[in-house]
């Protein structure tokens, strides 16, 4: 029998007034794989991940975390399950440290509820403590811990993309969704950055669902390859297999020769 996916995106459709963003869109995301998510702008890419997150209900369609359908579940309950996403534009608390932006994102914050708050005083000191210990681990894993106490909105584009994966990874996930997590960084900022996402999934066996216009990067990380043209799958496979399509190379790289970035 075939392990099942940790992510099925079954035949989806999102529109949008008269528009329709994803399109009877069916793809699955490996369990303990890199997966690339790519296509031209306007393909459906964010919205999917939109709509797996739980930030957007489909407007047809279902969405299954490890073969149980989290379609009705709001964005929180999914992520105490395990899943957890990026933005492509950084989402930090620019007047607060780095530090405090990754203990805000600590996973079941019990001193959230006003009731421990006051009754139960020790056990949210506790809990806080944790966050804490656990913020500096995932500082010093990210090689950023000399920022701990820099305000987040003083980091550099490079340095917000890493903030960024450390607040998801502050959550306990067990799959990352990566909106565009190169866009805007330079090239040694996105090796670590690669480095990163390899260590995650090789030690810990992370999922990780990647966006990425970058094809070197997606060679260099990926597992598998999503390529998706408006608002549907037009094929997956691996990168190499991606680069030779003349579907893709029509679609995604208007007719012309596939060149690597430099």
């Amino acid at each position: 029998m075939a392990p099942v996916p940790r992510i099925q995106f079954d035949t989806v459709t999102m529109r949008f007034g008269g528009l329709a963003a994803v399109s009877a869109c069916s793809f699955d995301i490996p369990a303990g794989e890199i997966t690339g998510l790519i296509g031209p702008n306007g393909a459906g890419k964010t919205t999917a991940f939109n709509v797996i997150a739980g930030l957007i209900a489909p407007t047809e369609g279902r969405v299954f975390l490890d073969g149980k359908d989290i379609t009705a579940l709001p964005d929180f309950q999914r992520q105490a399950r395990g899943l957890s996403r990026t933005f492509q534009l950084a989402h930090e608390f620019s007047r607060m440290t780095v530090i405090e932006n990754l203990m805000v994102s600590a996973r079941n914050d019990i001193g959230e509820n006003i009731f421990n708050a006051v009754f139960r005083p020790s056990r949210c000191l506790g809990q806080e403590r944790r966050a804490f210990d656990r913020a500096q681990e995932t500082l010093a894993f990210l090689e950023i811990d000399e920022l701990a106490y820099e305000r987040a909105g003083n980091l550099s584009g490079g340095q917000k993309k890493l903030l960024e994966l450390g607040r998801a990874l502050m959550q306990e996930p067990s799959v990352i969704l990566l909106d565009e997590i190169g866009a805007g960084v330079n090239r040694t900022l996105l090796g670590k950055i690669a480095d990163k996402i390899r260590q995650l999934n090789a030690e810990k066996g992370y999922t990780f669902c990647l966006i990425e216009h970058d094809l070197d990067f997606v060679a260099r990380l990926c597992d598998g390859v999503i390529v998706m043209a408006q608002g549907d799958v037009l094929m997956t496979g691996t990168v190499d297999e991606v680069r030779r399509d003349e579907r893709v190379i029509e679609a995604y790289f208007g007719g012309g020769k596939y060149q690597d970035a430099s």
